[in-house]
């Protein structure tokens, strides 16, 4: 049974695949430089460092069969704000990857992410479409840059990798200033909410069907190695009709404010999902719809 180490295990994809990953008895390591608040099964199973320091790997087993890299800075505004954070993502990664090196590691799965396609005249993007001249912020380089690592490890070290492009995962286990869950807080709250871009319509992609992908992944390491793949929804939704779905959902009365998009960030992606479908099987199964009223329930049970 493989043994595996989750980066990032603390936050909110970490937390839900680390459940996943025990449900189905493989053996787990986490590490976060955050305890983890919403399991502490998951806590005791955590090492608590901060992956920039390389002191810090020398507390990590090296008994690993796959690392699973998901740690990182990753809201997008934020890293415009201060692009160290983006710095640290390109040292944690390094280390990682290294640790990987020295160990003898040979299974790595990276989580990037869709703001690696940028801004183009575009909708729909198929893994073969990320252009660095659309690099629209420090995070996008960070991921862009990341990937480019993996690969050079793999051509130099023989380290295998899978590549995932997450795209707005929601759900459990977030209470960020992420969209969703942030107008979720606001719509409670009666506060307004504010959309930055008119015409921002992206792709996100219900927590569940994201974890599914990864263990599809795990399970299927060696015939889909070497190889990147978009897991999202393949559907489109606007910002506005998510808020106005929020608003519906909790009979909220709030005003919904529109803005001019921000530096930095993706104006329109719908990724185009047919290389993971047909390589893992992947089948993403909860629509927007459903996903809004799962997470507002989760939401209003464990939060608000």
């Amino acid at each position: 049974m493989y043994k595996i180490l989750v980066t990032g295990s603390s936050g909110t994809i970490g937390t839900r695949l680390c459940e996943k990953l025990l449900e189905r008895n493989y053996k787990v390591v986490g590490i976060d430089r955050k305890s983890n608040k919403w399991s502490q099964k998951i806590d005791e199973i955590t090492l608590h460092q901060d992956l920039r320091d390389k002191s810090s790997f020398d507390k990590i087993p090296r008994d690993i069969d796959l690392i699973i890299h998901l740690a990182a800075n990753a809201r997008v505004y934020n890293l415009v704000r201060d692009p160290t954070l983006a710095r640290d993502n390109f040292e944690i990664t390094f280390n990682t990857l290294d640790f990987a090196r020295k160990n003898d590691i040979k299974k790595f799965i990276f989580a990037s992410s869709r703001e690696t396609y940028g801004n183009s005249d575009k909708l729909v993007y198929s893994e073969n479409e990320v252009r660095i001249k659309n690099c629209e912020s420090p995070y996008t380089a960070s991921k862009i840059g990341g990937e480019a690592l993996v690969h050079s490890y793999q051509q130099c070290y023989t380290i295998d990798f899978i590549i995932f492009r997450f795209s707005n995962v929601y759900g459990m286990y977030d209470d960020s200033d992420r969209v969703i869950p942030l107008f979720i807080k606001l719509t409670k709250e009666g506060k307004d909410l504010t959309i930055f871009g008119k015409e921002k319509l992206l792709d996100f992609t219900y927590i569940d069907d994201c974890v599914s992908g990864i263990l599809k992944g795990i399970e299927n390491f060696d015939n889909v190695k070497n190889d990147t793949y978009n897991l999202g929804s393949g559907k489109g939704t606007s910002i506005i009709k998510i808020a106005e779905s929020i608003q519906k959902l909790m009979r909220g009365k709030n005003k919904i404010i529109v803005k001019e998009n921000r530096t930095g960030e993706v104006i329109k992606f719908i990724a185009d999902i047919s290389r993971a479908k047909e390589k893992l099987g992947y089948e993403p199964q909860i629509t927007i719809e459903e996903g809004l009223k799962k997470t507002i329930q989760w939401y209003q049970e464990n939060i608000l």
